[in-house]
């Protein structure tokens, strides 16, 4: 029986451009991703969030899934441009009642709302003012997360300030595969940085605020292999490590960029700019789902590229490598080299081609494999010191998976687009089973 500690947090994540829609509804702007999502040729199939899971209107019958599913925490976002249509000015009173209800929906099954201050959906109108490569988002992010805090402070203990920094840099600033759509080094290292700074004053102001409030952030901390002994192979992989995680993790954690990389963000670093980035956290959020396997590539930008997945190696929906020995590495090397700080996964799961049996069911066998080869390496790594508090898995809902639109599904829960009817999958059962239980038998890894 793999067992975890009595106090271990279940829960489940969310993200509101994934699962809300009402994508103009009640006073909310538009955000990049509206945007990005209604430019021809962006997203597959040229599907956007307009509706997404409609959790916006559906919200009770998702929570009482959540009740049902036995849930200790959630983790979902606010939608910046549903409270500040523009950003900044005047809120929305009709946003701001929304997640007033949602709060109070799970407060009164017992659930605690985790609440995520930013995933990706910045408003369009502070786009158009340079959105991440403007210095001045750092001001408008502390200001907007400041005025999401106290708004709901007196219910919500736990506030993240970003999801995944990484992915918003380079998906979204370097490859031009998300929204805002750039392709900049500039914009990338730029959008890098303030993210940073961002994170860092919205930390101190939220402390000074609140000292009782839980405070932290999440982070994509995937491991990167070099595909070969070669020389070139491994440092190509220190270098793709240095900007995919340790340009989030080192200034937070331990005060300063890394030796590779501190000479690009020079240009964006101002004076006081590292002592604010690195702010005492009561938590850091964790998000994993596979390794990165790279290998120099000289006509590739920087000179390195991500190599396929080994011959052998099972794959996600997603293409990813399932390689559930990414997670204990990680958690290991945030405990030998970060000072083992309190870490919660905030997202861990995988996407597969789900469909309904002809008896409405889905029988999701490969995930609930993914999901416990990665709890037990979770488990391997509390065992041996790391200080793991809790897990969230992604995600509670099939939702719009960005990029790849409707076409991958990581829920729990299967949603049916055409009438947005929600039905259990396999894994919601043996998810609720483990909650129950503090943990599982390894019988079924080998299924």
């Amino acid at each position: 029986m793999i067992r975890f500690p009595q106090d271990f947090i279940w829960g489940a994540s969310t993200a509101s451009y994934q699962i809300e829609g009402a994508w103009q509804e009640d006073g909310k702007g538009p955000s990049i991703w509206d945007n990005f999502c209604h430019t021809a040729g962006k997203i597959a199939d040229n599907h956007n969030g307009d509706e997404a899971c409609d959790h916006y209107h559906r919200y009770p019958e998702d929570v009482a899934l959540m009740r049902d599913l036995g849930l200790d925490a959630y983790r979902f976002s606010t939608a910046w441009t549903r409270l500040f249509p523009q950003g900044r000015g005047q809120p929305n009173s009709k946003g701001c009642d929304f997640y007033d209800r949602l709060i109070d929906s799970l407060l009164d099954v017992g659930i605690q709302p985790w609440l995520c201050f930013y995933h990706w959906d910045l408003p369009q109108a502070l786009q158009d003012k340079g959105g991440w490569t403007a210095r001045d988002i750092v001001y408008w992010f502390a200001d907007y997360a400041g005025y999401v805090a106290e708004q709901y402070g007196d219910r919500v203990e736990h506030f993240l300030m970003l999801n995944e920094p990484g992915s918003v840099a380079f998906l979204g600033h370097l490859l031009g595969q998300h929204a805002p759509g750039l392709s900049d080094i500039n914009a990338f290292l730029a959008a890098t940085h303030h993210q940073n700074l961002a994170q860092g004053l919205a930390l101190k102001l939220l402390r000074e605020l609140n000292a009782d409030w839980q405070l932290g952030t999440a982070l994509n901390l995937q491991p990167a292999h070099a595909v070969s002994e070669s020389e070139e192979d491994q440092q190509a992989a220190k270098l793709f490590d240095t900007f995919a995680n340790r340009n989030f993790l080192d200034p937070l954690l331990l005060g300063g960029y890394p030796a590779l990389s501190q000479g690009l963000l020079e240009p964006y670093v101002k004076n006081d700019d590292i002592a604010a980035i690195k702010q005492p956290l009561n938590f850091l959020g964790l998000n994993l789902y596979t390794r990165f396997l790279i290998q120099a590539n000289s006509s590739s930008l920087m000179g390195i590229s991500q190599a396929p997945p080994p011959a052998d190696a099972e794959l996600t929906d997603m293409g990813w490598e399932v390689y559930p020995a990414a997670m204990y590495e990680q958690l290991m090397n945030l405990k030998e080299k970060y000072g083992n700080p309190a870490v919660y996964i905030t997202e861990n799961g995988a996407a597969f081609a789900d469909a309904l049996n002809h008896r409405g069911q889905v029988n999701d066998t490969r995930r609930i494999r993914y999901l416990e080869s990665h709890l037990a390496a979770t488990q391997k790594a509390l065992a041996q010191g790391a200080n793991v508090k809790g897990y969230f898995v992604w995600s509670l809902l099939d939702n719009f998976e960005w990029a790849e639109g409707y076409h991958k599904r990581f829920g729990l829960v299967y949603v049916d687009y055409a009438d947005k009817q929600r039905i259990p999958k396999a894994s919601y059962t043996w998810f609720n089973k483990l909650i129950c239980k503090g943990g599982f038998t390894l019988s079924q890894l080998d299924s």
